[in-house]
């Protein structure tokens, strides 16, 4: 059994595609035994993934700063809730508690999220799996914008072994299950 982090949006005003792949996402971590690590939140696919997940069965536990919490966005019907400090103590606990990060659709934060582990990886700080579910191709201008850094020599081309690109959510376990630790060499020219 491995603890997924998902990273992935609170909006709720999304296309309905994006709320049934969130659904998926949390079912099948259910049905493959895993457990949920993410934002904490209650709205939007934070909410439907972590419901799809305890319905399946999975294990949940919420990360959600102060702030949001004094807010009412925390989600009540995890396994397990932790409220940290501010931001960046969110991102490390759930980086820590982590043994693979799924990125889903999502805004601002879920790009820093994303970065900071491909960064992370990138530098020797873990050697986690890092998937990106590019479901309805929401994904390919960043990927765009991958590729136009490698072509510029800003980062080695290696960085595209650091992270895989699913396009459907049985893709991401049947990755995560065969995933093999590689040596991944300096990221400096």
């Amino acid at each position: 059994m491995k603890t997924i982090a998902i990273f992935c949006s609170s909006s709720e005003i999304l296309a309905p595609e994006y709320y049934e792949t969130a659904k998926n996402v949390g079912t099948l971590l259910g049905k493959y035994g895993h457990s949920l690590v993410y934002g904490g939140s209650d709205l939007g696919l934070m909410k439907t993934v972590s419901g799809a997940a305890r319905q399946a069965g999975a294990h949940c536990t919420g990360v959600i700063p102060q702030l949001l919490a004094d807010r009412g966005l925390a989600c009540n019907k995890v396994d397990k809730q932790i409220i940290t400090p501010g931001m960046h103590e969110r991102k490390k606990m759930i980086e820590d508690l982590a043994d693979a990060f799924v990125t889903l659709p999502g805004g601002f934060g879920t790009y820093e999220e994303l970065l900071e582990v491909i960064t992370l990886k990138q530098l020797g700080y873990h050697k986690k799996p890092i998937i990106i579910l590019n479901t309805l191709g929401f994904y390919n201008n960043l990927l765009t914008q991958f590729d136009e850094t490698y072509k510029q020599h800003f980062a080695k081309t290696f960085t595209t072994n650091v992270y895989e690109v699913c396009t459907s959510e049985e893709q991401i376990f049947e990755y995560i299950n065969a995933y093999k630790v590689e040596q991944i060499p300096d990221k400096w020219y």
